[in-house]
């Protein structure tokens, strides 16, 4: 399957052969601020520090939010800036906040770490790497972004089992030392090597991804087809952190032994690759605006399912299926910005919606955390994400609709 994902990317590596590599290792470095290596360190921070599991949310989900603020803030850097010079500010972020955590002597600093590792990684770090792929690949910009997400599972498979090999031969803190140095002294050369090929920015402005009209972040928040587009994009993250978070309330509630969910998040895995190696070229031939709304039927018929039946055959199901929305939601959201408002300011209004991501996704947790403890259970908590991911794909057919217009 890698072969066949490397062959089908394989036109990307003709004009800018370095640079096409950029953003999957810059994607892929955001993984040691994703959720899916730090919660790894949940039972260790929470005993460590003294709290509780509502206290530990709680932090987090406070410097999750301050990250998307920062991001809103900085992301605009990746328009003015050299790319290069760009990839060391967020490294060195990313780098810094995990030394804050490995060193961290109470919460107060924790939260300090998480805020840092939270914009440095999952934010600054993984927006100049989906920002990349969307400028400077316009003639397969589909295929750019998809080859770009592959770094999150790349990550996945890579830095969770370090972190759990690492904590079991020493102290919790060593992993996050460790991540430091191989930051400072492995990553940062590499992706600096990596981006020395990128134009400027308005070259690329000027090439096939700027043959629309430039927007202006400003610009996009007055186009009425925008908020209409947000949603859709905004509802795979959101499902899927809603319901990977509470995976074990569900499987309690359901009946399910934590090996079948083993199993099922093997198929959830590889659903997200296998899709990525055939959403590039599904973008690119259908366009964006028609893929997304697409993109998020496959995750609400796996939430029906998850609501109707209770079988050991259900989570392979809709985790299978969370899997592909994932790999075709994340190519269509990725791309569509730069089809509909231009590249020169892409990374502003990319950092608008990278934000919007992150606040959803610290939000999600709480929701589907409020549900699941009132009188309501797993089946309804489904059949509204149903209703999102089907709500989502009804906005953004009718985005299709709205040609690129902004009121003065």
């Amino acid at each position: 399957m890698l072969r066949l994902f490397m062959r089908g990317f394989a036109e990307l590596f003709t004009v800018h052969p370095r640079l096409a590599l950029f953003p999957l290792a810059a994607v892929a470095t955001s993984g040691f601020g994703q959720t899916f290596f730090i919660s790894a360190f949940g039972g260790e921070l929470r005993a460590a520090f003294g709290l509780s599991h509502t206290a530990y949310g709680a932090l987090y989900s406070g410097a999750t939010v301050l990250a998307a603020w920062l991001l809103f803030r900085f992301g605009s850097l990746a328009d003015r800036w050299e790319l290069g010079r760009a990839v060391k500010l967020a490294v060195l972020v990313l780098a810094a906040g995990c030394l804050v955590i490995g060193l961290a002597p109470g919460p107060a600093v924790l939260g300090l770490g998480f805020v840092l590792i939270r914009f440095g990684g999952q934010g600054f770090i993984a927006h100049l790497g989906m920002t990349t792929a969307a400028r400077y690949f316009a003639a397969a910009r589909g295929k750019a972004v998809a080859l770009a997400a592959g770094g999150i599972p790349l990550a996945e498979a890579l830095l969770p089992p370090a972190a759990i090999f690492l904590i079991a031969r020493g102290d919790w803190r060593w992993p996050w030392l460790a991540a430091a140095l191989v930051l400072l002294l492995l990553i940062l050369p590499l992706l600096r090597f990596l981006s020395r090929e990128a134009p400027p920015v308005a070259t690329a402005a000027q090439g096939p991804g700027g043959k629309v009209r430039q927007f202006t972040r400003t610009e996009v928040l007055r186009d009425r087809g925008f908020y209409f587009l947000l949603p859709a994009v905004l509802a795979t993250p959101f499902v899927a952190t809603a319901v990977l978070f509470h995976q074990a309330a569900i499987a309690e509630e359901r009946g399910w032994a934590l090996e079948l969910l083993a199993g099922a998040f093997v198929v959830f895995a590889l659903g997200h690759f296998a899709t990525l190696v055939i959403a590039g070229p599904l973008v690119d031939r259908l366009s964006a605006a028609r893929a997304l709304p697409l993109a998020l039927l496959p995750m609400a018929a796996g939430q029906v399912l998850l609501a109707a039946f209770a079988g050991s055959w259900v989570p392979f199901c809709y985790l299978g299926l969370l899997g592909i929305s994932i790999g075709l939601a994340t190519t269509a959201g990725g791309t569509i910005w730069a089809d509909r408002y231009g590249v020169l300011h892409l990374g502003a209004i990319r950092s608008l919606v990278h934000a919007a991501i992150i606040i959803a996704t610290a939000l999600a947790p709480l929701f589907a955390g409020v549900i699941l403890d009132s009188r309501l259970g797993v089946g309804e908590l489904a059949l509204l994400m149903a209703g999102l991911g089907l709500g989502g794909a009804a906005l953004a057919m009718v985005a299709q609709r709205f040609k690129v217009q902004v009121e003065p």
